[in-house]
C-alpha cells in the first residue's frame, strides 16, 4: 500500500497506460468531446464485483458523456485478461487500460493486494479507486477502497457531477481544508 494518497484538488499524476484498442493514453486526459474524465481503477478479471461495476458503468456511459465526463477503466491485468473481461465478456466501448504497474498504483495512492492464491490471479493488483479529474487536471472527486465491496453508487455520482458541473452552482472542490 502506498502511504501517499492523492488529495482532493491535487494535480492528477501523468500516468500513461496501454489500452485494449491499441493506443497509449494518459489517465485523466478526457476524450470524446468531454472536458472531465472519470478514471476507474478496478481489481481485474478475477473479481466478479468488478465485472458488475464495469457493466453498470457501460450502461451509464452516455449519461456521463452528456455531463461532459469521459470514462477510462484500468487494472493491473495483462492484456489477455483485460480483453477477456472488458471486450469478450462485457463488450465495453470506453477505454480500458491494462498492465498498471505497482509504481503506477502507488502513484495513484490505491490500496494494493497480493493474490490469495494462483487461482485468484498471478500478480499484485489494485483495490478499487475512482478519480474524477476536471478540466484543469485537478482531482475533483476521489474515492478509494481497500476491498471490492465499497464503491461509489453510480447514479448518485452522476447526479452529483451534473450538479457540480452546473456553472450556476459554483461548487468548489470539497475536502481541501489544510
Amino acid at each position: 500500500m502506498s502511504k501517499n494518497k492523492l488529495a482532493a484538488g491535487d494535480k492528477f499524476p501523468k500516468i500513461n497506460v496501454k489500452t485494449l484498442n491499441g493506443e497509449e493514453i494518459t489517465l485523466g486526459v478526457p476524450k470524446n468531446g468531454a472536458t472531465w474524465q472519470m478514471v476507474v481503477v478496478y481489481r481485474g478479471k478475477h473479481c466478479p464485483l468488478c465485472t458488475k461495476y464495469l457493466a453498470a458503468i457501460a450502461e451509464m456511459k452516455e449519461a456521463f458523456l452528456d455531463t461532459g465526463v469521459d470514462i477510462v477503466a484500468v487494472s493491473a491485468d495483462t492484456e489477455e485478461k483485460a480483453k477477456a473481461q472488458a471486450q469478450d465478456k462485457l463488450g465495453l466501448t470506453f477505454d480500458v487500460g491494462y498492465d498498471l504497474s505497482i509504481e503506477q498504483m502507488q502513484e495513484l495512492g490505491v490500496y494494493i493486494s497480493n493474490p490469495r492464491s494462483p487461482q485468484e490471479t498471478d500478480r499484485p493488483f489494485a483495490e478499487p479507486g475512482l478519480f474524477v479529474v476536471n478540466e484543469d487536471f485537478n482531482l475533483h472527486v476521489v474515492d478509494i477502497s481497500n476491498n471490492p465491496f465499497v464503491r461509489p453508487e453510480l447514479s448518485a455520482l452522476l447526479s452529483g457531477l451534473n450538479w457540480i458541473r452546473d456553472p450556476n452552482n459554483n461548487y468548489p472542490i470539497r475536502g481541501t481544508y489544510k
